[in-house]
C-alpha cells in the first residue's frame, strides 16, 4: 500500500496542469529527474568563493584588527594569519565536502555526525539570524555607498537607503530565481569588480613603498594582551567569513571532488594575498591613527592620492557590496534547502522550480527573512549577540572529521587531512570563541539566551511528529496552495 507522501506526490501530479506536466518531463532532462543541476564551473567556484569574502569590510574599515592589535606591524602578522587559519579550516572542509557531498555544508556534517539537534540548532541561528542580518547590513551599505554622491555634505536619508537596499536584494532574488546561471555570472562580474579595486590600491601602495613611505611600519604600542590578540584574531576571521560557502552549493557544482579543493585552494590564497597587501597599501599613506578615525579607510586613502578620480571607490565599494550580497543569497538558500529536506525546514522550501531548476521557495524565504529584518534599527547588535555562535559550530563541523575518522573509517575519503590541521584548527577555535566570550559576558548571555531559543522550536515543530490531524490538514493544504503559485514540486525522479 503506497505511503500517504507517494499518494500525495501522485495527487499533485494528477492536479497539474498539462503543460506543467510537459515541463515537468522537459526540465528534467534525459535522466528524468527534478533536482539540482550541476552548472557551476571552477571558474564560478573561485568567484562564490571570493565574491562571499570580500564584501564592503576591507574597502570600509579595516580597524579592528589595529584597534587590538596596537601596531600596524602586528595587525599585518593577524591578517596574515587568519588568512593562513581560513585556509587550514577550508582544507578541513574539502575532506568533508568531498566526503558527504550535500548541499548544506557545516550543516550537513553536524547532522550526519552528531544527529539533527545539534544541526538544527546551528541550522536555526544561521538561517533565522546570521545570514539574513548579514544581508541586510550589506544591502544597506550597498545603498549608502550608491546614495553617497547625491549626498556628499551627509548622511542619505535613513529611509532612502532602506528603500533602496529592499530594491537591490528583490533584483538579486529575482535574479537567483531565474537561473543559477545568471547568479552565477553577476557573482563572476562584481567579482572581477571588486578584485580590480583592490588591485589599484595595491598597485598605489606599491609606488609608495617604492619611494620609500614606510614610516609606519613598527611595533610601536602593540598590545601583548591574551585578549586583545584574540579579539584581533576574531576581527581578522570575520572579514575571511565565506570561505566555506561554496560547500553550501555543492551539489551544483561539476565535478566536486576535483573542483572544490581547487576552488578552495585558489580563492582562499587569493584573498589572503590581496587583503594583506592592501593593508599594506593603506599604511604606505595614512597613520595608524587616520585607520583608526576613518569611516571608511578605502575612501581616505582614495582621496589622498588619486585627486579627482577619487570617486571611483566609492562606487567600487557599492559594487562589491552588491557582489556580496548575491552571493550570500545565492549560497544561504540553499541552507534553508538542506534544512528543509531533513525534514527541519517547511516542506515547500525543499521544491524547485520546475522549468529554472532553482530552489525558488528557499531563495525568496531567504529574501523576505532579510527585508524583514531591515525594519529593525540596529541589525548589527543581533549578529554581534550569536557572531561567537558562527565560529563554534564551523569548530564543530572541523570535529567532524576526526569523529568520523574513528566511528566510520570505512567512508570513501577522496581526499584525506593530515588530522593534525583539524587538531590545531579545533583548539585555535575554542581559543578565539571562549576568550572574547569572557571578555564580553553581557553580550554572550544575550546571544546564549537566542541561540536557546532552537529548543522549543525543535521540540514542537521537528521532534513532535504526531501533530494533531487538522494542523497536519492545514500544513499540507498551505504547502499546496504555495506549490501550484509558486510552480515548484520535490526533487524526484520519472
Amino acid at each position: 500500500m503506497p505511503s500517504p507522501k507517494a499518494r500525495y506526490d501522485e495527487v499533485q501530479m494528477k492536479d497539474a496542469a498539462p503543460e506543467e506536466a510537459a515541463a515537468l518531463g522537459a526540465a528534467g532532462g534525459d535522466d528524468g529527474e527534478i533536482r539540482l543541476k550541476a552548472k557551476m564551473s571552477l571558474l564560478n567556484g573561485v568567484t562564490v568563493i571570493v565574491g562571499s569574502i570580500i564584501g564592503s569590510g576591507i574597502f570600509v574599515s579595516p580597524t579592528g584588527v589595529l584597534k587590538n592589535t596596537g601596531s600596524v606591524n602586528l595587525s599585518l602578522i593577524v591578517w596574515t594569519a587568519s588568512g593562513v587559519f581560513s585556509m587550514v579550516g577550508a582544507y578541513c572542509y574539502a575532506e568533508l565536502g568531498c566526503m558527504i557531498s550535500k548541499s548544506g555544508a557545516d550543516y550537513a556534517y553536524i547532522m550526519e555526525t552528531f544527529g539533527p539537534f545539534l544541526a538544527f540548532v546551528r541550522l536555526w541561528i544561521e538561517c533565522m539570524i546570521v545570514r539574513p542580518c548579514s544581508q541586510a547590513i550589506v544591502a544597506l551599505t550597498f545603498s549608502v555607498y550608491v546614495l553617497k554622491p547625491f549626498f556628499p555634505e551627509c548622511d542619505p536619508p535613513d529611509d532612502a537607503g532602506r528603500l533602496l537596499a529592499v530594491c537591490c536584494i528583490m533584483v538579486l532574488t529575482f535574479v537567483n530565481c531565474w537561473d543559477v546561471k545568471w547568479a552565477t555570472r553577476v557573482q563572476d562580474v562584481f567579482t572581477y569588480a571588486k578584485l580590480l579595486a583592490l588591485f589599484v590600491i595595491i598597485a598605489a601602495g606599491g609606488y609608495q613603498l617604492c619611494v620609500g613611505q614606510t614610516e609606519y611600519f613598527t611595533f610601536e604600542n602593540t598590545k601583548s594582551e591574551v585578549t586583545s590578540v584574540a579579539l584581533s584574531f576574531y576581527s581578522g576571521l570575520f572579514a575571511y567569513n565565506g570561505w566555506n560557502y561554496l560547500n553550501f552549493i555543492i551539489e551544483e557544482l561539476k565535478d566536486p571532488i576535483r573542483n572544490l579543493p581547487r576552488a578552495i585552494a585558489i580563492s582562499c590564497t587569493l584573498v589572503t594575498v590581496v587583503y594583506v597587501m592592501t593593508n599594506v597599501a593603506f599604511y604606505t599613506t595614512l597613520s595608524p591613527e587616520e585607520v583608526l578615525g576613518s569611516e571608511a579607510v578605502a575612501v581616505t586613502f582614495a582621496n589622498r592620492l588619486f585627486g579627482f578620480m577619487a570617486w571611483t571607490i566609492p562606487v567600487f565599494v557599492a559594487l562589491s557590496t552588491f557582489g556580496a550580497v548575491n552571493g550570500i543569497l545565492l549560497t544561504s538558500s540553499r541552507l534553508f534547502y538542506a534544512g528543509a529536506c531533513e525534514g527541519q525546514m517547511p516542506e515547500i522550501l525543499t521544491m524547485i522550480q520546475i522549468s529554472k531548476l532553482t530552489p525558488a521557495p528557499a531563495v525568496l524565504c531567504m529574501a523576505l527573512l532579510s527585508m524583514l529584518y531591515l525594519t529593525v534599527s540596529d541589525i548589527g547588535a543581533l549578529i554581534n549577540y550569536v557572531g561567537f555562535a558562527t565560529w563554534l559550530s564551523i569548530g564543530v563541523a572541523v570535529l567532524c572529521l576526526p569523529w568520523l575518522r574513528w566511528t566510520q573509517p570505512n567512508l570513501a575519503r577522496p581526499i584525506k587531512v593530515n588530522l593534525f590541521f583539524p587538531i590545531i584548527y579545533i583548539l585555535a577555535s575554542l581559543f578565539i570563541t571562549i576568550v572574547p566570550m569572557l571578555a564580553s559576558p553581557v553580550e554572550t548571555g544575550y546571544g546564549c539566551l537566542m541561540i536557546l531559543t532552537s529548543v522549543p522550536v525543535y521540540l514542537i515543530f521537528v521532534y513532535w511528529k504526531n501533530k494533531p490531524k487538522p494542523v497536519q490538514k492545514f500544513l499540507g493544504a498551505a504547502t499546496h496552495c504555495l506549490q501550484k503559485l509558486m510552480v515548484v514540486v520535490r526533487p524526484q525522479s520519472k
